[in-house]
């Protein structure tokens, strides 16, 4: 818990009316920020969708609206449909009006504070025309890391394109419209996994790696789908095929997303300097609007819940009877989505390996699965008291507790974020979106966990567990992850960046 220097607590009164996206890893930071500018002063009004709606109830000292999204229409397609974009685009058409709607009642109500600004979610693009419009400080947050908008950003500052196909390869599906012909096989189920749908033939392999090196104008590298792209080495070829299923559409979302928080009066960062530091440069110019870097979020209270999933608290008083650091913890976030052979491997690996764990298996989590149905035949019992699973978990508090040893993560950032917190070495299995730049991140740049390359297979997935908690490779990471824990303390202290960076936010909007 980082204390609040008093000298920050803002005189005014004014309102800052806040926007998150309906997302679980995008509430959480959301409200984690209202809180935060809330002890410098400021009324908090939270606009959001009805779906995915946060409670009130866990926020009393905040003021909610709900507005219709139309979400409801399209929500079955979240447990089929693995294009991010489609959602988040369809978001930015339904919410639009509504929301214009709601500002503008906000902003014309009488006797009230006057709104200092609104502070949408990024993803949120069409909001920056709506506050123009309402002559309101429209500013961003960005819930991913700097390096993942460098790397989007990446295809801007080249000149290159996210639509790695061209009309000889179009199909009547838009899912379809980058792949050849004979790759449609391996993506027409649209359930299937980003590590599944990459198991695909070599000749489709090849296809896609010789599209992506035409469009950025590489020439083809001699070596498979495992090589770096030239002109981002952090970044595979087969990272791509995860990122998205929808690269048009991604390309078209980035680029909306991109412009308008360049048009925003500043961004908020979930992040603290020392992580990201020569990103911050690059950001900087690229980017020439104010950034703050405050992060971690979640380090200035004591561990508070906005999960939209009930958590299994149990499974604390069982990780009070293990030993230190034995404890293997697995969870892949709230949206993630393997399939059955996938989850069986999972299942396999676990089983093969001495360490207790926790293993967090959201419902819905297993195409084609209520829960636990596709688990291997007796592998509860097998388990015994060696293993717990659960449907949700108080993640915070199993990173924090001294029995964990590991975490076998999707490196979603928020997952990211409070592994690096705790001094937790990670295991990472990155599934889409901004998750294999930040896997990329931790295993490649700060070096504080390893990237299971081969995807959900056993023997991977015991040689990794066993690298990271048996081997002196394990060791060194654990060290660097520990360095990192330290730092991250010292920015929350007075005087560091991240308190520096919200003093300066604070200002800034009250200066507006």
């Amino acid at each position: 818990m980082v204390t609040t220097d008093p000298s920050l607590r803002s005189a005014t009164r004014r309102r800052i009316i806040l926007f998150p996206t309906p997302f679980q890893g995008h509430i959480n930071p959301m409200l984690q920020l209202a809180n935060i500018l809330h002890t410098h002063g400021f009324q908090i009004t939270i606009i959001h969708a009805k779906f995915n709606a946060p409670n009130p109830s866990n926020h009393p000292h905040f003021s909610f609206k709900p507005i219709n999204d139309g979400f409801a229409e399209i929500a079955d397609q979240l447990a089929t449909n693995q294009d991010a974009t489609y959602f988040r685009k369809y978001l930015n058409k339904s919410c639009e009006d509504p929301f214009r709607d709601c500002l503008a009642g906000l902003l014309a109500e009488p006797g009230q504070d006057p709104v200092a600004c609104l502070i949408t979610d990024a993803a949120f693009y069409f909001a920056q025309a709506v506050a123009d419009e309402l002559k309101l400080p429209r500013m961003v947050l960005r819930t991913s890391n700097l390096g993942c908008v460098l790397a989007y950003d990446w295809k801007n500052r080249s000149g290159s394109e996210w639509n790695l196909g061209s009309s000889q390869y179009s199909r009547s599906s838009s899912e379809m419209q980058w792949l050849p012909r004979h790759c449609e096989p391996f993506f027409e189920v649209s359930s299937a996994s980003p590590s599944y749908r990459w198991k695909i033939n070599k000749r489709c392999r090849r296809w896609l790696k010789t599209q992506i090196c035409r469009r950025i104008g590489s020439t083809f590298p001699d070596s498979d789908y495992e090589a770096s792209v030239p002109e981002f080495p952090l970044v595979k070829f087969k990272d791509i095929a995860k990122i998205t299923t929808n690269p048009q559409g991604m390309g078209e979302f980035v680029t909306n997303m991109f412009t308008q928080m360049r048009a925003s009066s500043g961004i908020i960062w979930n992040t603290f300097k020392e992580l990201e530091e020569s990103d911050l440069e690059t950001i900087s110019k690229d980017f020439p609007v104010p950034s703050f870097t405050l992060g971690p979020f979640h380090e200035y209270f004591p561990a508070t819940s906005s999960s939209l999933i009930e958590q299994d608290r149990t499974i604390l008083s069982w990780l009070d009877k293990q030993a230190p650091k034995s404890v293997v913890y697995v969870s892949f976030g709230s949206g993630a989505r393997i399939t059955e052979s996938e989850f069986q491997e999972v299942a396999h690996g676990l089983s093969n390996i001495d360490f207790p764990f926790v293993w967090v298996v959201r419902p819905g989590a297993v195409a084609g699965s209520e829960w636990l149905e596709s688990l291997p035949e007796n592998f509860v019992e097998g388990m015994g008291e060696r293993g717990r699973i659960v449907k949700w978990s108080p993640q915070h508090e199993v990173l924090a507790h001294p029995a964990t040893g590991c975490f076998w993560t999707h490196n979603g950032w928020n997952s990211t974020l409070e592994s690096i917190c705790e001094g937790v070495p990670m295991i990472c299995s990155p599934c889409y979106a901004d998750q294999p730049i930040n896997a990329r991140n931790v295993s490649d740049v700060w070096k504080i966990g390893v990237f299971l390359e081969d995807g959900f297979e056993r023997a991977g997935i015991e040689m990794a567990i066993k690298r990271v908690m048996m081997d002196e490779e394990g060791e060194e990471i654990r060290e660097r992850i520990s360095c990192l824990k330290e730092k991250v303390k010292l920015s929350l202290d007075e005087g560091g960046s991240s308190f520096q960076s919200l003093k300066s936010l604070v200002d800034y909007i009250s200066s507006l």
